[in-house]
């Protein structure tokens, strides 16, 4: 049994984390604002990590063998948390994001189109970090998301006081209404209605993960390996726009049509023009087994329908 400290996990992947934790016999504590109650022997401490007085008084003498942070955006949120479990935990794992890869938002190395793209891409231990940005502006956050996962890592990399891994998530599907971004229900909604998803006029693929494989991955990164530095977490299987269309379509029963985005006009989400397919040979080789993504994006996409029907029944 370890002592696990979840920061979030209030819901989606987390929440399902927490649940294996407990399941797998893990003595769990869950920190976060108060909306969402923990479940029966879980320890729920209140507290907003944005407010480093308040996380360190809620922490009182605790200390846990490996915090998961699950809502972690920032260098600000990140030094916090680096000073308030410096002394309290041995090892800190960060629920990152493939979109610390998108070149659009940094200076990266090249990466060939089909060629996987390697945790080494971005390197945490040498990022800079701007404590100074308006990482408090939610408008800013939201526009430099992929940066202020990239500093956030960095900060916990560069830190002193525990072990870090940063498990960085493909797209993040299934679990019906549970899926909160509404992405593929963006798609669900195009193709049962018969409207025309906006597409770029080259798509490139994009990785995605089942919520239950990633929570999987989050546990064996917590418990079952001392694994450190950044590990990619993807399904095999790229798919493009187009594919995920068909998947949808044959589960639907219609068609899926598209039309090209206008010049500076948004695509839909998963419409790539840039490549940034992860490699996750890295947590192959640590031991983690992945599944394909064909193999349960058929009944994503169906939990995805129902979710739909159910909603406007």
């Amino acid at each position: 049994m370890q002592k696990i400290c979840v920061i979030g996990g209030s819901r989606y992947f987390g929440k399902l984390l927490v649940q294996r934790l407990q399941a797998a016999g893990h003595q769990v504590t869950v920190i976060n604002r108060g909306s969402t109650p923990s479940p029966p022997g879980v320890a729920h401490l209140v507290a907003d990590r944005d407010d480093e007085a308040a996380l360190i008084a809620a922490l009182g003498s605790r200390t846990f063998d490996v915090v998961v942070d699950q809502v972690c955006y920032t260098p600000v949120q990140a030094a916090i948390a680096a000073r308030a479990f410096s002394s309290r935990t041995r090892r800190y794992v960060m629920t990152s994001t493939i979109e610390v890869y998108d070149p659009v938002t940094a200076s990266l190395p090249t990466v060939p189109p089909g060629t996987p793209v390697p945790e080494e891409a971005v390197d945490p231990s040498t990022w800079l970090v701007a404590m100074d940005l308006p990482w408090h502006d939610a408008a800013y956050l939201e526009a430099h998301y992929a940066e202020g996962k990239r500093q956030a890592e960095a900060v916990f990399a560069q830190h002193q006081g525990f072990a870090f891994a940063a498990v960085r998530s493909a797209h993040v599907l299934g679990g019906g209404a549970a899926e909160f971004t509404g992405r593929l229900a963006h798609y669900v909604g195009h193709v049962t209605q018969g409207t025309r998803i906006t597409v770029h006029a080259e798509t490139l693929p994009t990785v995605f993960i089942h919520y239950k494989e990633l929570a999987d991955l989050l546990l064996w990164a917590a418990t079952l390996t001392d694994v450190t530095g950044s590990i990619n977490a993807c399904s095999d299987g790229p798919l493009d726009v187009y594919d995920l269309g068909a998947v949808i379509a044959a589960q639907a029963g219609r068609k899926a049509m598209y039309r090209s985005a206008a010049a500076d006009e948004p695509a839909s989400p998963f419409s790539f023009d840039r490549h940034y397919v992860m490699d996750n040979a890295r947590a192959k080789e640590l031991g983690f087994s992945f599944s394909h993504t064909r193999d349960w994006l058929p009944g994503a996409v169906a939990e995805a329908i129902d979710a739909s029907a159910a909603s406007t029944a």
